[in-house]
Order: structure tokens, then sequence, then C-alpha cells
């Protein structure tokens, strides 16, 4: 896979990033920050993809970790303690009927 040299730190896929080597040298502390977030960074040397950067896997995490981990970075917010039940809304007459009307069925 050969990428194009002009658009490098442009390259994103949803848990990936790259960075030439230059790149990678000049803002290792960024790419170890993407990497603690869970991300795989790729290295490219004169366009082509020659290393990957992950996170290392723990064996011993259980689920319970690892939501306190998502809940610590922020990407997880916790549930309220007291939270009040939902109620069914009201019925609107004919709602079904426009509602597949719309659809035109």
């Amino acid at each position: 896979m050969r990428i194009d040299k002009t658009s490098l730190t442009s390259y994103a896929g949803s848990m990936r990033l790259l960075y030439s080597t230059y790149e990678a040298k000049a803002r290792f502390s960024e790419v170890l920050r993407h990497v603690r977030e869970g991300r795989t960074v790729t290295i490219s040397y004169r366009g082509e993809p020659v290393a990957e950067i992950r996170p290392l896997r723990r064996e011993s995490t259980d689920l319970e970790e690892r939501l306190a981990d998502l809940e610590r970075r922020g990407i997880l917010t916790p549930r309220p303690k007291h939270r009040k039940p939902l109620e069914p809304g009201t019925p609107v007459p004919g709602a079904l009927k426009r509602f597949l009307a719309d659809r035109g069925e």
C-alpha cells in the first residue's frame, strides 16, 4: 500500500493514524497520547507504511476495570444513581396512520 506523501497526516481511520518518520519523531508525545487512548498509529517511510505502534493488551482487565478506564478518559458517562423510570407517552389518535402515510404505505 503506497500513501500519497503530500497528505500523510490526513490519513486517519476510525482507530488508525498515520505519521511519517519525521512527524512521529517530532510529535512523539502526541503519538503516545493516541496510543494511550487505544488507537493504533502507523509509521511510514517515504510513503510506505513500515511500523505500527499500538497499545499493549492487558490480559487481566475485567469488564469493571475497562468501564472505569473509559469513565476516567471521558469516553463513557456513568449512569446517574437515582433515575426516574421512563413513563409511556400520551397516545395521539391517528399517529400510526399519519406515519404510514408519510412512508407511502
